[in-house]
């Protein structure tokens, strides 16, 4: 008698054991059974406790199965917490009481299961300058340099930059010095995301230009946005807002203060293993009179020489359609360097 229901006991143990297994069924016909860790990068990760961690790829999965809920993200970011059950081929379904009818899904839905904890958000960034010396029939110096940081979580992204530049040179004959390059900028911005794609956004910019007789140009905006690319080789997002645009240039007594419409985009692509491109244009019409607009853009080039080291290649061209007296509108800036990630 005893033997029997130890016999008993052992059997229902090892029902149990069966019944509770989480279960992938491939397209190939096997069956596999074991604890679903997680799916990402297309990876479906089961545990079996007889070949231990078995990988296999979502695109042989016909369908699969669990006891316990499971955590699947959808790519529309919809999270479902709760025990799967099998379904159709390339489909799953959410086990449901009776009578229910279980809600259906397909596979090509997923983005990932149990995925990791995200990485916290940090701060990244990079710093580049370069410094010219020239002696002989020429005495000149040179120095530029540019700073940029950025911050990125599922919420909300930091972005800011500065770049310098100045050169002086000295005539041999009259031995004057003169100053043919002095500008500095600040930039940066504040978006918060509502959805995976669309953000708000508040931002500012501050320039000085010795040359261009630029005091000071503030600007303060603020709109929404949208992202329409982002990837590990692709970012493209534009934004349309408004901004108070305040300049003020030496030798005149007034100063240009107005309203803005403010609209421009960023991007950036990998052109290749090692070399990046970035690219950025914002252009502020004056909503009394949209002949009269400032425009600036910057692009790079970024090479990388090391894991952490690079060369760049910048060029910063500005459109201000009243600069000031006895300059042009037209401002264009080259900087190239060696830099350094962080």
């Amino acid at each position: 008698m005893h033997r029997t229901i130890i016999l008993i006991i052992l059997c229902v143990l090892a029902g149990s054991t069966i019944v509770f297994a989480d279960e992938v069924y491939l397209k190939n016909g096997d069956r596999l059974s074991g604890k679903i860790v997680r799916m990402t990068d297309g990876k479906l990760v089961l545990q079996s406790k007889v070949a231990g961690e078995l990988t296999v790829s979502l695109a042989d999965v016909k369908t699969f199965s669990s006891e316990e809920p499971v955590e699947v993200h959808l790519k529309d970011g919809t999270v479902l917490q709760q025990p799967v059950a099998a379904a159709e081929p390339n489909g799953f379904a959410l086990k449901t009481a009776a009578p229910l009818q279980p809600q259906k899904f397909s596979l090509a839905q997923i983005a990932s299961i149990n995925p990791p904890p995200a990485p916290k958000p940090k701060w990244t960034g990079s710093i580049s300058g370069s410094v010219g010396v020239t002696t002989g029939n020429t005495e000149a110096k040179s120095i530029s340099g540019s700073v940029s940081l950025a911050r990125r979580s599922e919420q909300d992204r930091t972005t800011a930059d500065a770049d310098v530049a100045q050169v002086s040179q000295t005539n041999r004959d009259t031995d004057q010095g003169e100053t043919t390059e002095n500008w500095w900028r600040l930039r940066g911005q504040y978006d918060y995301f509502f959805t995976k794609k669309l953000f708000g956004f508040f931002n500012g910019r501050y320039e000085k230009d010795e040359i261009a007789r630029l005091e000071r140009r503030v600007v303060v905006g603020g709109g929404a946005g949208y992202q329409w690319i982002e990837t590990p080789i692709t970012t493209f997002s534009t934004d349309l807002g408004v901004a108070s645009v305040f300049e003020k240039y030496k030798f005149q007594g007034d100063t240009n203060n107005q309203l803005s419409l403010q609209a421009g985009y960023v991007f950036s692509h990998q052109l290749a293993k090692n070399t990046k491109f970035l690219h950025d244009l914002t252009y502020y019409p004056s909503f009394e009179d949209f002949s009269d607009f400032f425009l600036t853009s910057t692009a790079e080039v970024r090479s990388n020489l090391t894991k952490t080291m690079f060369a760049n290649f910048k060029v910063i061209f500005n459109y201000d359609a009243t600069p000031a007296l006895g300059r042009g509108s037209t401002d264009t800036k080259y900087l190239l360097g060696i830099g350094m990630n962080f």
